[in-house]
């Protein structure tokens, strides 16, 4: 008998421990140009997207979250380090260089604690699908190495016959990428059952730029469901006289009913990961964080595309603001937050929703701030909600009443008044009577990027990029 209770109290002892010893598992599924406006749950009526609503509602949306630059890899490197461009160095997208493959390839976050690292020193599994976008492609890269697919290059040119890297050999891939992301995504979660894990998903849609909305629209998954959709949430507006690039896409309804179709199947990866969840009995341990990389403008001020397709480059809200969604049943209280948010709190915000402490890189000074009690039900008491952003000789401090965006090298500069002038259509910037926003503003943004900028990165002061600049400093 005593043997008989001994037996059982090691069993219920050993069950004990590993329940408490089971970390929570984690998806991060991250958008590529993507403003929230396109979501069922941020109001659209013309784009469906049921399963990311469904997180909306059963979790907290940010209804008024900010990326910190206007293009892909400097955002993406954000999210991993909680760093500015002005810190990690990535001004804007890695393009012709540094390599992305071959000889010379790395990653450009190798000097900082990245989330992959933090993560696999908690003994997690850990896997990095889709876009990468940070240097050193062929091979896994910051913690992730458990499971690696992605593209050779950041830029989408095709869904479709497009090239990825797969156990560090390049191939064509005849499949929707989105589902191919999915399908390895999937398969992942199916190794993943031992120990806890964590899934990084940076999609390469919806998109919405290139050669990638113009053609293969029969092979799209849901195209047949736009083909005739009117749109109405896509303004129709008249070009901006500072639109830059893709001037053939604004007012373009098959441009409008691509993106829409790129979006709904990303939906359906969400469905299709709730539902491979809950068929492995996953989904009670499970986080979703559902965000979009940076912002993007379909035809609001006249502009398509984002703040790096002007010139002068911009700084609109459309091409500013971002989706976010957390999600975990039993553990985040369903609720919508109106704080201003950014990518920079991002990071010390999972890491402190995980009860996880991080070890640093002595050079990784966190500007963020963190809004996990939001995920617990209560008030950000004393929030700050002012952010910040930059994009190579731009700079923007943006609070819930006003916007100053400067040029280093001019010749235009902005401000607004956002309590009367949402729509951003009044600049103030020479305006006698806002003389006193204008100073009070510009201190703000002085005094931010003289704490955090570091001296190598600081563009405005002779610093440098580690990504090719779009316009060459004068």
């Amino acid at each position: 008998m005593k043997r008989v209770v001994g037996s059982l109290c090691a069993v219920l002892v050993c069950v004990a421990t590993l329940a408490v010893a089971r970390e929570p598992n984690v998806i991060f599924i991250l958008t590529d140009n993507h403003g929230e406006w396109t979501l069922g749950c941020h109001g659209n009526p013309d784009i469906r997207t049921p399963n990311i609503d469904r997180l909306a509602k059963e979790g907290v949306r940010f209804a008024h979250c900010f990326a910190n630059n206007p293009v892909c890899s400097p955002n993406r490197a954000t999210l991993l380090t909680g760093l500015m461009p002005s810190q990690h160095g990535v001004h804007s997208y890695l393009g012709k260089g540094p390599p992305q493959t071959g000889e010379g390839a790395h990653s450009v976050l190798g000097e900082f604690t990245t989330l992959g690292e933090v993560f696999k020193s908690r003994g997690y599994r850990c896997g990095m699908v889709g876009k990468w976008h940070v240097g050193g492609n062929e091979s896994p890269q910051e913690g992730f190495t458990d499971h690696w697919i992605t593209m050779p290059l950041g830029s989408t040119a095709t869904f479709f016959d497009a090239q990825v890297i797969e156990n560090s050999i390049t191939r064509k891939e005849p499949q929707h990428l989105t589902l191919l992301w999915r399908d390895h995504a999937l398969r992942f979660l199916d190794e993943s059952k031992e120990k806890p894990f964590f899934l990084y998903l940076p999609l390469n849609g919806p998109y919405g730029l290139g050669p990638a909305q113009e053609k293969d629209h029969e092979r799209a998954p849901h195209w047949a469901d736009y083909a005739d959709a009117p749109m109405k949430s896509f303004p129709r507006t008249a070009m901006h006289p500072w639109q830059f690039n893709n001037k053939d896409y604004l007012n373009n309804e098959i441009c409008m009913r691509r993106y829409a179709a790129e979006l709904t199947t990303i939906d359906d990866v969400v469905g299709d990961l709730l539902a491979k969840l809950q068929s492995t009995g996953q989904l009670d341990n499970t986080l979703i964080v559902f965000a979009g990389d940076n912002g993007w403008s379909g035809g609001h001020h006249g502009l398509w595309g984002m703040g790096d397709h002007t010139r002068p480059k911009c700084a609109f809200d459309p091409t500013m603001t971002v989706p976010l969604i957390w999600w975990q049943p039993g553990k985040i209280k369903p609720a919508v937050v109106n704080e201003q948010v950014s990518h920079l709190d991002f990071f010390p915000s999972i890491l402190s929703h995980l009860g996880m402490k991080a070890e640093l890189s002595a050079n990784q000074k966190l500007p963020g701030h963190d809004y996990s009690a939001a995920l617990r039900g209560e008030q950000l008491s004393g929030w700050d909600n002012t952010i910040y952003y930059e994009f190579e000789d731009l700079r923007c401090v943006r609070t819930k009443d006003a916007k100053l965006i400067e040029r280093h090298h001019g010749p235009t500069n902005e401000l607004y008044d956002l309590r009367s002038d949402t729509g951003e259509e009044h600049n103030l910037i020479d305006d006698a009577a806002s003389a006193e926003l204008r100073s009070s503003l510009h201190e703000e943004l002085e005094n931010f990027f003289a704490t955090y900028a570091m001296p190598q990165f600081d563009l405005w002061k002779s610093g440098t990029s580690k990504a090719p600049l779009l316009e060459k400093k004068k």
